[in-house]
């Protein structure tokens, strides 16, 4: 599933190509997770002023509404002068005047979806209840973690999974980040002092940062828009590293399911 990293580097791969473009056509395939909510006539004309990010979603800001994109499980965005013929797993395409963006998704968990403003209408119910986004040094405040970890029972690696603490620390991330911080995945999140609360605040960020500069993580088939694959997987430290030897103490790695995802730690580093 692409996470926070690979939306962030979608967006870069295309974001200076299809701003100011002026969209010429709509083509939708089979039905997504939402419906587009306007006529996709009524995009005819329409400008593209910016690409922005709001966790796992895209932001298109037009001249006149927002275009909200999401990957889903499977999905990923392509953006050329000329596109190949319409696929079975293509299910939208925006024609502007700078290229064609493609919507990619074998699953069709993605969406997307036409909003007045990012403070109204969908947009507004499907971003109201998203974390901090943890690039963000304002956002994502050291203090205010802390305090939204002590709030919560739950083991720490599914409160970061959850989303409303801090956006987009997918299953690959957080299993990274709680290695590097040294805490197990077991723990519960209220019981984190605050100096092992911080040390994993300083792990989420470098993580995110490391896997954008990276160009994400490509475990199947992703691709960002210029159709390149990311490389984070590759220096990954604990995840679908099972049974190797963890790179700091040399004890085999473990694997543990917690709520239907993998988990990967070192039961002798993280504590």
């Amino acid at each position: 599933m692409p996470e926070l990293p690979e939306v962030e580097v979608t967006r870069r791969s295309f974001v200076d190509r299809i701003v100011g473009a002026r969209i010429l056509g709509v083509r939708q395939g089979k039905p997504l997770r939402w419906p587009l909510g306007i006529a996709s006539e009524r995009l005819v004309g329409r400008t593209v002023l910016d690409v922005g990010r709001r966790g796992k979603y895209l932001l298109l800001q037009l001249d006149d509404g927002v275009l909200l994109l999401h990957l889903g499980m499977s999905g990923s965005l392509s953006f050329r002068q000329a596109q190949p013929a319409f696929g079975v797993h293509d299910h939208f395409d925006l024609r502007t005047t700078q290229g064609m963006l493609r919507l990619h998704d074998p699953r069709r968990f993605g969406a997307v979806v036409w909003s007045p403003s990012i403070d109204t209408g969908r947009a507004r119910r499907l971003l109201a209840g998203l974390g901090a986004e943890p690039l963000d040094e304002a956002q994502f405040e050291p203090a205010a973690f802390h305090a939204g970890l002590r709030a919560r029972r739950a083991p720490i690696k599914q409160v970061l999974l959850a989303g409303d603490l801090v956006v987009g620390v997918g299953n690959i991330y957080a299993s990274e980040a709680l290695f590097l911080a040294g805490i197990r995945p077991t723990v519960r999140a209220n019981r984190l002092s605050r100096q092992r609360a911080d040390r994993l605040h300083a792990a989420i960020r470098q993580v995110l940062s490391r896997a954008v500069e990276r160009g994400g993580s490509t475990l199947r088939n992703f691709s960002n828009a210029a159709g390149e694959s990311g490389h984070f997987q590759s220096e990954a430290a604990v995840y679908g590293r099972v049974g190797e030897p963890c790179v700091r103490c040399g004890t085999p790695l473990k694997l543990i399911r917690q709520g239907q995802r993998s988990t990967y730690f070192c039961p002798h580093c993280q504590k």
